[in-house]
């Protein structure tokens, strides 16, 4: 099986870690979860993993020797991907600003809650072409998320992905031809995605969830439509183009197709 993935987080894979869990057994790759509720062994760490993923994982269930560990992996070539959530970066219990392992992302995670819910939506969009967005339609299809964690990207990272918010207000009806128009006001812009390395290491930040609620209409991005199922996960149905992105993402922060 492609993949040497230690994956954590996403509360369980009966639950919202069924989502990417579900994908990578679709795809084939091999990976070893860790519940949110569970602490990381270090007997777990020190194996030759080439991702470690961080998603909903509240820092200290990662302890500082594990940490150390990781990070000296990180250095030798292993890849480091954090998704957000309400316990990833800061949020509400994650905690990650004060940590070895959040301090080799490529972002700056604030030290106060730093999570944002979009009651109207937020459209993703493309600041570059790279391997990670690759082939996909941000500019004719854009897909919306409903919520993030706000970082700032460092200075030597690359932003790949903005999350754009509106303000939209519906059509008043009125007298006369023609339909009234929608009104779109942007708000603010967001990073989303974000990327660097450490060492000889892949660093990545997708501030945004990959299960609801945050994910949003992100989900369902793409037709056909996608099903998949990890032992021990529920069943998981969802847009070709959002399981295409994760595939591209974990691919190349994991350096996947070289293993």
């Amino acid at each position: 099986m492609k993949g040497s993935i230690l994956y954590c987080g996403d509360t369980e894979l009966n639950s919202a870690a069924s989502y990417l869990a579900g994908l990578m057994t679709a795809w084939g790759w091999s990976f070893h979860y860790i519940p949110s509720h569970q602490a990381m062994k270090q007997t777990e760490i020190e194996k030759p993993w080439s991702l470690l993923i961080i998603s909903d994982y509240p820092h200290y269930q990662i302890n500082e020797a594990c940490q150390q560990i990781a990070l000296s992996h990180l250095e030798k070539g292993f890849g480091l991907l954090m998704i957000g959530g309400w316990e990833s970066f800061h949020g509400q219990g994650g905690n990650w600003d004060t940590t070895l392992l959040g301090s080799v992302l490529p972002v700056e995670i604030q030290a106060s809650d730093d999570r944002v819910n979009f009651d109207q939506s937020a459209w993703l969009s493309p600041n570059t072409m790279h391997p990670i967005t690759a082939g996909l339609p941000w500019q004719t299809h854009p897909p919306a998320i409903g919520g993030m964690n706000r970082v700032v990207a460092k200075t030597n990272a690359t932003t790949l992905l903005s999350a754009n918010s509106f303000s939209i207000a519906a059509p008043t009806s009125g007298k006369g031809s023609g339909s009234p128009a929608w009104s779109f006001t942007q708000s603010q812009t967001l990073p989303a995605l974000v990327v660097g390395e450490h060492g000889q290491g892949r660093t990545a930040a997708f501030m945004s969830d990959v299960a609801p609620h945050w994910v949003g209409g992100f989900v369902d991005w793409g037709l056909p439509r996608v099903t998949a199922e990890a032992a021990g996960g529920q069943p998981i149905e969802v847009g070709r183009h959002y399981a295409q992105f994760w595939k591209q993402l974990l691919e190349w922060t994991g350096r996947l197709s070289h293993v």
